[in-house]
């Protein structure tokens, strides 16, 4: 925090503005097209929204920083990062919901998952943001829920994941402040989220491409519960070759476009990235990334069951081309809105529901869908990023990936 009253309020003022600013939704002409636009047979039924926030309750925040340009100066940028938070049940009611966790590859964080392994539930808001600012983002979150009281424990121990951003980002700059995470704690809603360079997910690269942000969701049948999945990944992992959307290579495919270094400036020192527009040389590229995933859901599962759940997002990212490489942290979160006030005593003995296993097949097919299909929102939505040192990462060609569909004979 600045020292001296006078400096530091106009300082809160102006990043207060620049927030509100960055916090505001787009229109809904904004949104580029998604998976269920563009008809892509991932399979399943999305739901209205065809994202996390169809699981009634649920809202989602980000704070997004994106600014300055050229040569990577620690401390000063260029920046590219950000945090995006989760709320369960709403920013408004702090009731706890069952929950589990699972890791496909440790080489990431995700806090909190001890007591929520122990107690089967989740506590807060589940944060996304950069490897080296979990720390600012899980004290901040502490602050907020000590602020309005949501006293469960005399002490929080919030879920805050990560994925690294330092390819694009001053990771090393520390640039996400507690005013940012609380602005996006205040600031979540429902509706469609933004997706792709937002949030935790503003310097993500997936599968070579620009990564980020992404959201899905499937609606199961009346006949299996007319239960909804709902999915949000902040992808930062796999490499090209292994690319897969709906079953077609389109890594193999689209072999070109790989990161490459903007500008006419000396090359940084140790760089192996051609110049942007030069004949790249091939590269035995190495699996070293992460993907967060945060699964909602209201059917009413047992933590037990959501462990099952949250380990069925690893077939998802399978799908897509991901193995969970040793530089990998693939950490997920399954957490279901069903049975609410199950963490309180007011009376001796909770009554809480749960769905048959012999009924918990297709949530877990959903959740398969519903992860493959997140991940390609958010290569859809991401748009073409500079970041430090002048790396440029590409936006995936959605038209060239469509031609490929077709080609594999996926799309009329």
């Amino acid at each position: 925090m600045m020292r001296g009253h006078g400096r530091g309020r106009v300082t809160s003022l102006i990043a207060a503005a620049v927030l509100a600013v960055m916090m505001v939704p787009a229109a809904p002409q904004a949104q580029k097209a998604r998976e269920r636009e563009l008809g892509l047979p991932i399979g399943g039924t999305p739901g209205p929204l065809d994202a996390i926030t169809d699981v009634a309750g649920v809202e989602v925040g980000h704070t997004t920083l994106i600014s300055g340009n050229g040569r990577l100066v620690q401390g000063k940028g260029p920046v590219r990062t950000g945090v995006t938070v989760v709320h369960p049940r709403g920013k408004a009611n702090p009731d706890p919901v069952f929950a589990s966790w699972f890791t496909l590859n440790g080489n990431g964080e995700m806090t909190g998952t001890t007591w929520v392994q122990e107690s089967g539930l989740l506590e807060g808001p589940v944060a996304i943001t950069n490897t080296h600012s979990v720390g600012i983002v899980r004290d901040a979150i502490i602050r907020w829920e000590v602020g309005l009281k949501n006293a469960l424990q005399p002490w929080w121990l919030p879920v805050v994941a990560e994925t690294y951003d330092g390819t694009l980002n001053d990771i090393s700059g520390f640039h996400v402040t507690a005013e940012h995470v609380l602005a996006a704690l205040d600031g979540a809603a429902g509706g469609l989220p933004l997706e792709g360079n937002v949030g935790g997910g503003t310097g993500m690269v997936c599968h070579g491409f620009k990564g980020g942000i992404g959201t899905a969701s499937r609606k199961l049948p009346e006949a299996q519960g007319g239960y909804t999945v709902g999915v949000l990944v902040q992808c930062n992992y796999g490499i090209r070759r292994d690319l897969r959307i709906a079953g077609v290579p389109v890594g193999e495919e689209i072999a070109d476009l790989t990161a490459c270094i903007a500008g006419d400036g000396p090359l940084p020192q140790g760089s192996t990235r051609p110049r942007c527009g030069a004949p790249a040389a091939p590269r035995d590229e190495q699996e070293q990334g992460s993907i967060i995933v945060v699964v909602a859901t209201d059917a009413p599962l047992l933590p037990h069951q959501l462990k099952r759940v949250a380990t069925r997002v690893s077939l998802g990212v399978g799908r897509q081309g991901g193995f969970g490489g040793n530089g990998s942290g693939d950490i997920f979160i399954a957490f279901s809105t069903a049975n609410p006030r199950a963490w309180h005593d007011d009376v001796a003995v909770r009554d809480v529901k749960m769905l048959p296993n012999e009924r918990i097949s297709p949530i877990f097919q959903a959740t398969a869908q519903a992860t493959e299909a997140a991940i390609t929102n958010a290569l859809l939505a991401a748009e073409t990023m500079t970041g430090a040192d002048e790396v440029r990462v590409y936006a995936m060609p959605v038209d060239r990936m469509l031609a490929a569909m077709k080609k594999y004979g996926r799309l009329p």
